[in-house]
């Protein structure tokens, strides 16, 4: 969909940004602050301010020097089960920090390799220094240990997954589950895998099939299977066609909208440096199933969306909701409008629910909902999301003032929404991007619920 920004023809002509640095010095200063005040004592609220620096991170060098400071604090304390050491770990990594790679091999040489935010953080580094490590943490007597840091050799293209397979059936169901959550959901989730996995990330699809044949979750189960299909294995995806052809009417239900979405990163034909998803429609299975096609007609409810997230039914995440949304599904809209009636937008999923039926469903009567919980101060730790919700609804003026005066919210997720539109309107000025999208899946998982993943 094009974006419904309009910026003054003026700003196209000016040059592109020439620093790295987006980030405001003020803001850049509470977040450090932050940074200090949870090394010194541990928040409560400590997994919201590790996923506002896992968004913000890349705006700011110089704030990644302080997380990578934080997180060399924490691994020599042993630290690691910490969410702001995650989510320092995986965003040095991510971003291609240079200053990762020494903290990784710091980590990867210690006791339990770092923990599994390390183990996913060397998934993403392509720096030849740690080869020789990955090598000997591969070998751990722990399967699951060794299992992740066989799945980095693999993706950097240090192993032919051999031993990765060999591990796949002596992963119990506890770490197979932590393994998922931890390891695969990055994978197929983060903002780095936008370009796709790299060509070598095939040869893990024999240990991801042992995997899926052992999970009984949904949710779970379309994770490993969107990582193997990115990596360009098909199988995956006419298992869950066929499944949609047998058993009861709610199974063939679900198993539909699995095959949708894995048809949606269908693998390329050639083989490159990337596997991108493929330009043209994979040949038909079942009808209406094509990459390309239309969401099926099935009718979302509460339970099948949980069911196909990867977090645990009783969190009744909404993450396949919002899928179908951005897919522009008819059928999504009965269950978004649900979401908002009878209420003042609440909380979150409510929020982006008036975003998705006002930017794709014509329900152009929930901006001013949306105005009203971004200047309002009855629900104070919505406002941030609200305002991005406002830049993506076209109103750049207006989300930018907000953003400017939420610099200095108590709530730290209000100042990293805040920072994402001063970051998209700098951009933007600079004639870089014109009005791109702030109120991502992947963004809101970690400012709003804390999911570092």
């Amino acid at each position: 969909m094009k974006p419904s920004v309009a910026f003054p023809a003026r700003w196209a002509e000016r040059p592109p940004l020439a620093r790295t640095e987006i980030m405001d010095k003020g803001t850049r200063d509470r977040l450090e602050g932050e940074i200090g005040a949870a090394l010194k004592r541990k928040s409560p609220h400590e997994g919201k301010l590790a996923g506002a620096l896992r968004a913000v991170a890349p705006l700011s060098p110089a704030l990644r020097g302080a997380m990578c400071d934080a997180a060399t604090s924490m691994l020599r304390r042993k630290s690691v089960a910490r969410d702001l050491y995650a989510g320092c770990v995986r965003s040095l990594a991510e971003c291609g920090d240079k200053r990762a790679t020494e903290l990784l091999r710091e980590a990867l040489l210690s006791e339990n390799a770092g923990g599994s935010a390390a183990l996913s953080a060397a998934c993403f580094s392509r720096d030849t220094d740690l080869g020789p490590v990955l090598a000997k943490v591969a070998a751990s007597r722990q399967s699951h240990i060794a299992f992740g840091a066989e799945t980095a050799r693999v993706l950097r293209g240090e192993s032919n997954g051999a031993h990765l397979t060999a591990l796949a059936p002596m992963i119990k169901e506890s770490h197979r589950i932590a393994l998922c959550v931890e390891l695969l959901v990055p994978l197929a989730r983060s903002s780095v895998q936008a370009r796709g996995l790299p060509s070598s990330a095939r040869a893990a699809s024999p240990a991801l099939a042992v995997l899926r044949g052992a999970e009984r979750h949904l949710g779970r189960w379309l994770v490993m299977a969107e990582v193997a299909v990115k990596a360009g294995d098909a199988a995956p995806l006419d298992e869950a066609r066929a499944r949609t052809l047998v058993g009861p009417q709610s199974a063939r239900a679900a198993w539909s909208l699995v095959a949708w979405a894995l048809s949606q990163h269908a693998p390329a034909a050639s083989t490159g440096a990337l596997v991108a998803p493929a330009p043209r429609p994979l040949q038909e299975g079942v009808a209406g199933l094509s990459r390309g096609a239309e969401v099926p007609a099935t009718r979302p409810t509460v339970e099948l969306v949980s069911r196909l997230s990867d977090r645990p039914s009783a969190d009744r995440d909404t993450t396949f909701l919002f899928r179908m949304a951005r897919a522009g599904a008819p059928s999504a809209r009965p269950m978004l409008e649900t979401l908002v009636k009878g209420s003042l937008l609440g909380d979150e999923v409510a929020i982006r629910a008036a975003l998705c039926l006002a930017k794709d469903y014509g329900r152009d009567d929930l901006r001013q909902a949306l105005l009203g919980v971004a200047t309002g101060p009855r629900r104070e730790e919505l406002r941030g999301l609200a305002t991005a919700a406002l830049w993506d609804l076209g109103s750049a003026d207006q989300s930018h003032d907000l953003a400017s005066e939420l610099s200095s919210s108590r709530y730290v997720g209000n100042v990293a929404w805040a920072a994402l539109v001063r970051a998209a309107w700098t951009r933007a000025r600079a004639a870089e991007t014109r009005g791109e999208p702030v109120v991502g899946e992947i963004p809101f998982r970690w400012i709003q619920w804390g999911w570092l993943e």
